[in-house]
């Protein structure tokens, strides 16, 4: 953990980003994360798994830990949520970008009291984890309103999606079980879990997302296969299916 240098220790987010051959977008990513270690505010994690490029080499002095794992979102997450300090883990993307003081966002809305009305305690929390709106970056503009289903559907579910940097305590990380060992729909299940333990934390604030997928396979298309493959998953098709009709 990461001490103040006067008075009691600050409650601090561990950053993992799971990574595989990003050479052309991890310098920036993680530049971008630079004032945030300097605050003392957060460490970040990137994990590795199994880049033939210099994605490694490229983030090691831009990282506070970089480490490898099986390739797997899932299982890199987790790698990297074994070696983190934070009371927070937050899961971030590579190719998305946090607001402007994520970090104060994200600790004052999961240590806060529960404000709920009626309730009389003020050790109470009411969420455990939560995530960010999103804002998608493309040449389309009907990405704006893909964003905005996106974040109106989450609200609506209690569902987030890896696009929006979900976080949660690092003891409720742990209790679930981490992510689960699946190769699609991971940040679905583990929203399902979480949701049993709290309603997700909605932040207003977005993070800006890469609209490549939606560029290369184009808009209406990459709409039509989300939904349906969310749709096969809820009727309980195996995410290994889905991951073959994904990729």
């Amino acid at each position: 953990m990461i001490e103040a240098p006067n008075g009691p220790r600050k409650p601090t987010v561990s950053i993992v980003i799971p990574v595989f051959d990003e050479r052309e977008r991890i310098v920036d990513a993680l530049l971008a994360l630079q004032s945030l270690r300097a605050s003392q505010r957060a460490q970040v994690i990137v994990v590795d798994g199994g880049s033939t490029d210099d994605t490694v080499a490229l983030a090691g002095p831009l990282a506070d830990i970089v480490t490898r794992s099986a390739r797997g979102r899932a299982l890199q997450m987790n790698a990297g949520a074994a070696v983190a300090s934070g009371d927070v883990l937050l899961f971030l993307h590579a190719d998305t970008s946090l607001p402007e003081h994520c970090c104060e966002l994200v600790i004052a809305g999961l240590t806060g009291p529960d404000q709920r009305r009626g309730s009389r305690s003020t050790s109470r929390h009411l969420h455990v984890w939560g995530r960010f709106d999103v804002r998608i970056e493309g040449r389309s503009r009907v990405l704006e309103l893909v964003a905005r289903a996106m974040n109106l559907r989450s609200r609506w579910s209690g569902i987030a999606t890896g696009d929006q940097a979900m976080f949660v305590k690092r003891e409720d990380f742990f209790s679930v079980g981490g992510f689960p060992l699946q190769p699609l729909m991971e940040d679905i299940e583990m929203s399902s879990r979480l949701k049993a333990r709290s309603a997700p934390l909605c932040l207003t604030e977005q993070v800006t997302t890469s609209g490549r997928r939606w560029d290369t396979r184009g808009v209406w298309r990459t709409i039509f296969l989300m939904w349906r493959l969310r749709l096969l998953y809820w009727f309980g098709t195996p995410a290994e299916k889905l991951a073959e009709a994904y990729r």
